[in-house]
């Protein structure tokens, strides 16, 4: 009887490490994707990263989470994915990925457009991960956007408003600050908590400066409507660093990559995981090539904000918008 017993154990032990963390249950693997808030772009991402996963051919069952811009909910999310045992957690910017490399010791974790991963403390070196934690960086040329946009539409005193909570706002802050005093511009900034404030902001410096920068500041993006409308009224122009959101009209010029392609290689760095690579080898991914990004010119906006456009900028640009229509070239 005992050596029956004994048997027995050790086919159960057996079965449990065919069945890994427990979440392979018919053939699938438990992915838990959170995401800071609410809005195109990161919708964008994770919609790469579960096209990216599905088109490797390994099927996944999904825990969407969005902490609606609260850093309280983005731990109680990486409590739960920690709970669950997910196979791996995915961080949709900042706050999310800090939660779940706080939260998170023995699972691996892939983070998805965090600005500075560094200064955030999710790496100690952009050519490897850090123990279960890796990603991809949504890092953007700041400096060159904002003399581009001084070159294009003349501005003297540029606008920004930035989430302080918020640690890739606070690395985006600088490039903003550097920018401006290297295309001698002059800077008002305007810091937010949370995206009810974004419209304040808005009306509390548009009377002060020519135009306003955008940033990926993922609070900032979730109330951009009401942005683009302050600045709108007072026919001031706007350029932004995330193009996803400039399709919808009312954005002088954007710039960026395009999200729902960082969000496939994302993707990408989790199939290498699920097929047995460690998050320790792997590097940051950034989106370099040129076929990444985007360029969008926004001719209803300049019309409104009385600025004639050199035709070599429309000529580069690879989406137009025009007669309150979007066409891609």
């Amino acid at each position: 009887m005992k050596k029956s017993i004994a048997l027995t154990a050790a086919v159960l032990t057996a079965l449990a490490g065919l069945t890994g963390c427990g979440n392979k249950e018919n053939g699938k693997v438990k992915i838990g994707i959170a995401k800071i808030v609410q809005h195109v772009a990161l919708d964008d991402v994770e919609r790469g990263v579960m096209d990216a996963i599905k088109d490797a051919g390994i099927e996944a069952e999904y825990d969407l989470q969005n902490a609606n811009g609260d850093v309280g909910t983005a731990a109680q999310i990486a409590a739960q994915y920690k709970s669950e045992k997910v196979d791996v957690a995915v961080g949709i910017a900042t706050p999310v990925a800090l939660a779940l490399a706080n939260t998170m010791k023995d699972i691996p974790i892939v983070f998805g457009t965090v600005t500075d991963p560094l200064g955030a403390g999710l790496v100690t070196s952009l050519d490897r991960g850090e123990g279960n934690v890796t990603g991809m960086s949504d890092a953007i040329p700041t400096e060159q956007h904002i003399a581009l946009f001084k070159e294009i539409a003349g501005i003297k005193t540029l606008g920004y408003i930035y989430t302080s909570s918020e640690d890739n706002s606070a690395s985006a802050l600088e490039l903003v600050e550097k920018g401006c005093k290297e295309a001698g511009i002059k800077l008002v900034t305007q810091s937010i908590s949370k995206s009810d404030e974004v419209k304040a902001a808005a009306e509390a410096i548009i009377g002060q400066v020519d135009g306003i920068y955008l940033s990926t500041d993922n609070t900032v993006f979730s109330a951009l409507p009401a942005l683009v409308d302050v600045f709108g009224k007072a026919k001031k122009p706007i350029f932004s660093g995330d193009v996803t959101g400039a399709k919808a009209g009312g954005i002088l010029l954007a710039s960026g990559f395009n999200y729902y392609k960082a969000g496939r290689a994302t993707g990408e760095m989790v199939v290498k995981i699920l097929k047995g690579a460690k998050p320790a080898d792997l590097p940051v991914r950034f989106m370099t090539d040129p076929s990444d990004s985007d360029f969008l010119v926004d001719l209803d906006a300049a019309a409104q904000c009385g600025i004639k456009i050199d035709q070599k900028y429309i000529d580069q640009a690879n989406l137009i918008y025009k007669d309150g229509k979007l066409t891609e070239k």
